[in-house]
């Protein structure tokens, strides 16, 4: 089995699964997204999001392959680039951190060390880019429910969060609570040295993921 790790730029944005190309939650502020939506473009929105951080920062993410055929992805960028990122409240992101917005691993080809795989790359890229830190809204109990899945926020529009017992799980920490949308916080430094053992938390939160909305519902 040959896997192989890509960066995500034009060249591989088709790699994405479809709903994530035309999902530009994160991309677009609301009142662009709902117009991209009416006109029945997100995808080219997503691709010109994509272009411009792509020649003013460089690639916003990674996609892993199995047999040359795409199996998950997680996408980041500057908080400058994620227009989205202000309707929290618990913005702003740190100056020094980059945001984690998403991922997925298909379920087919969970456990197979992939999302470490991912994700250590991920933090290895921004490493040599020179980042210190990953931040990400994640959801507490009031946005993904009492009992930890993600079904909750969803099934009312709420944008896509990763849950966040999951993240604290695999060394992030919380830097600013929040009862919904907490802001956490991960030193690359911590994600280069995990180990085996947090394989199977890893994929959980890339497997929580559900496409939201294009235009969401503003978090409060």
């Amino acid at each position: 089995m040959g896997r192989r790790m890509a960066p995500l730029t034009l060249d591989t944005v088709a790699d994405l699964p479809k709903p994530s190309r035309q999902c530009v939650f994160w991309e677009l502020d609301e009142t662009a997204a709902a117009r991209a939506a009416e006109a029945g473009y997100p995808d080219f929105e997503k691709e010109a999001w994509i272009s411009t951080v792509l020649l003013q920062w460089g690639p916003c993410g990674r996609l892993v392959y199995v047999d040359d055929q795409p199996v998950g992805f997680v996408m980041y960028a500057p908080p400058l680039y994620v227009p989205q990122q202000s309707r929290f409240p618990t913005s702003p992101v740190s100056g020094d951190a980059v945001l984690l917005t998403t991922g997925w691993i298909e379920p087919a080809h969970r456990g197979e060390g992939l999302a470490r795989m991912l994700l250590q790359g991920a933090a290895k890229d921004l490493t040599q880019r020179g980042a210190k830190a990953v931040e990400v809204f994640g959801g507490g109990p009031a946005a993904v429910g009492g009992d930890g899945s993600t079904q909750a926020a969803h099934d009312h529009g709420e944008p896509c969060v990763l849950p966040a017992h999951l993240l604290e799980s695999v060394g992030f920490t919380v830097v600013r609570p929040h009862h919904r949308f907490p802001r956490l916080r991960l030193e690359l430094k911590n994600a280069l040295s995990w180990r085996e053992d947090v394989e199977a938390a890893l994929e959980r939160i890339l497997g929580s993921v559900r496409v939201p909305t294009l235009t969401g519902v503003a978090p409060a």
